[in-house]
């Protein structure tokens, strides 16, 4: 039921973002290329995803803490990288939060979630920060900053639904196929940290 739900949360905000993008008007521009943003790097992405995975991995509360600590503190980083505060190594914890993010799902069963929430708040500081500088000039901060997390958001679904999806197969199949997905994930993160 919840994967249901998801689903189709997920399918509104994909058929809303291109009709605000296609206005032309100031604010659908700033919430278009926030939007855009996350999507348009792989790094962005599987983090996204893996913070979902991860709260579908841990279950419980953990399944909806992780997104919102994620998407929270995300917020406070995107208004330090506009506001110009400086924050070292941000590339580096943005690539090096795939691996580490991968790694956790794999070792789920290892993993607190007080554990993972921590480790979700401090790589989100690093992904908002790089929203928050490299927003245009040319958009408005708020309607940017509302697409870059509805993108977030969709895809920390995306990963929910897709670690929620796992409950269906028998048994230990569906753990092996989430530490599978986690696995996938750190790998194509570490192929991202050093190319």
């Amino acid at each position: 039921m919840a994967a249901r739900a998801l689903i189709a949360l997920a399918t509104l905000l994909a058929a809303a973002a291109p009709a605000l993008a296609h206005t032309g008007a100031g604010p659908a521009s700033g919430f278009a290329a926030g939007f855009a943003h996350p999507m348009g790097g792989l790094d962005h992405m599987l983090a996204m995803i893996a913070v979902g995975l991860l709260g579908a991995s841990l279950g419980g509360r953990w399944m909806w803490a992780l997104p919102a600590a994620f998407l929270g503190v995300m917020v406070v980083g995107g208004i330090a990288g506009l506001a110009g505060a400086p924050l070292p190594l941000v590339e580096l914890g943005i690539k090096g939060s795939v691996v580490v993010l991968g790694l956790a799902i794999v070792f789920g069963a290892n993993v607190t979630g007080v554990a993972a929430a921590a480790l979700v708040g401090v790589f989100a500081l690093f992904h908002g920060h790089a929203h928050g500088t490299e927003m245009p000039s040319s958009v408005a901060a708020l309607e940017y900053g509302a697409g870059f997390v509805a993108a977030t958001a969709l895809l920390h679904a995306a990963g929910l639904g897709i670690g929620l999806s796992t409950g269906f197969l028998s048994g230990r199949t569906g753990v092996l196929a989430r530490q599978a997905g986690g696995g996938a994930i750190a790998a194509l993160g570490l192929v991202v940290l050093l190319g």
